[in-house]
């Protein structure tokens, strides 16, 4: 096959389209790849299949399956969106890394999630849909009542969020499932009103079965998720992505949190201005 995606956007849409298609181990492979654009782009093969759980071979099997001879002819897609990028965060922290012997533990561990956070960020800017966001904000800033669900490693987001919206006069409601009274405190959630969903792999399985079960009832549900691979992706609409680096397997959510800011005071503004 010839005709195959020489750009980021049209092998991340070929991904999503053929990824429900593929065995166990290729979809695996695919939301990793996803998720991970930056560790695609600059590791080498034994190292991306370590991270992705896979062996090597299955990474020549995926690229292969969506059309490019072999790997590295895929990964040069990878590594073409970021040609233009003047800071090579992975290389930064590999350097980091390598004067371990002359920093504190504690300053490097800092270094490092400042470098795990500015990745995030950067990736954010990148990614995120101008369009996608307003149709977020306009679903959410007509909502009666904004259902912020998320759970476990996604907490303190829904949380910050319904801080700040108290704060900002927006009509709110955490579902914290303490008492595990999560599906009783979505029950009172309408048509008219909208649920902001928030998880990323591996998915809290009570913020998605809770979703999808709005969804179901027509409430209308936003998303923040990690990518189109994300069950939230397939029941959310509209749904933003977002990618965060990690340090020492902690990843950061500094990125989630701006998202997060950005939403809150924007549904506000929006409301303002209808007033």
């Amino acid at each position: 096959m010839t005709d195959v995606p020489r750009d980021f956007p049209a092998l991340k849409a070929l991904i999503t389209q053929r990824a429900a298609a593929l065995p166990k181990r290729l979809t695996q492979i695919a939301a990793f790849a996803l998720e991970n654009p930056d560790e695609i782009a600059f590791g080498t093969v034994s190292a991306i299949a370590a991270q992705a759980e896979v062996q090597p071979s299955a990474l020549v099997r995926f690229a292969q399956a969506m059309g490019y001879q072999g790997f590295s002819d895929m990964q040069e897609v990878f590594r073409s969106r970021l040609r233009d990028r003047i800071l090579n965060y992975n290389e930064r922290l590999e350097q980091l890394r390598a004067h371990a012997e002359t920093a504190s533990k504690p300053h490097l561990i800092f270094q490092g999630f400042c470098e795990a956070s500015a990745r995030s960020i950067a990736s954010l800017g990148e990614k995120l849909d101008p369009a996608e966001l307003d149709r977020a904000v306009e679903r959410l800033a007509a909502a009666r009542t904004i259902y912020l669900l998320g759970l476990r490693r996604s907490y303190p987001i829904a949380a910050y969020m319904a801080y700040a919206f108290g704060k900002l006069g927006v009509r709110s409601h955490l579902v914290d499932a303490v008492g595990g009274l999560a599906a009783e405190q979505m029950t009172f959630a309408t048509h008219e009103d909208a649920v902001l969903a928030i998880s990323f792999a591996p998915y809290a399985s009570e913020t998605i079965q809770l979703a999808r079960a709005a969804a179901g009832r027509g409430v209308p549900l936003i998303a923040v998720t990690d990518g189109p691979l994300s069950p939230l992706a397939q029941v959310a609409s509209p749904w933003i992505e977002v990618g965060e680096a990690n340090f020492e397997g902690f990843r950061s959510m500094a990125a989630t949190l701006t998202l997060a800011m950005t939403l809150t005071v924007a549904i506000a503004g929006r409301r303002q201005q209808e007033a």
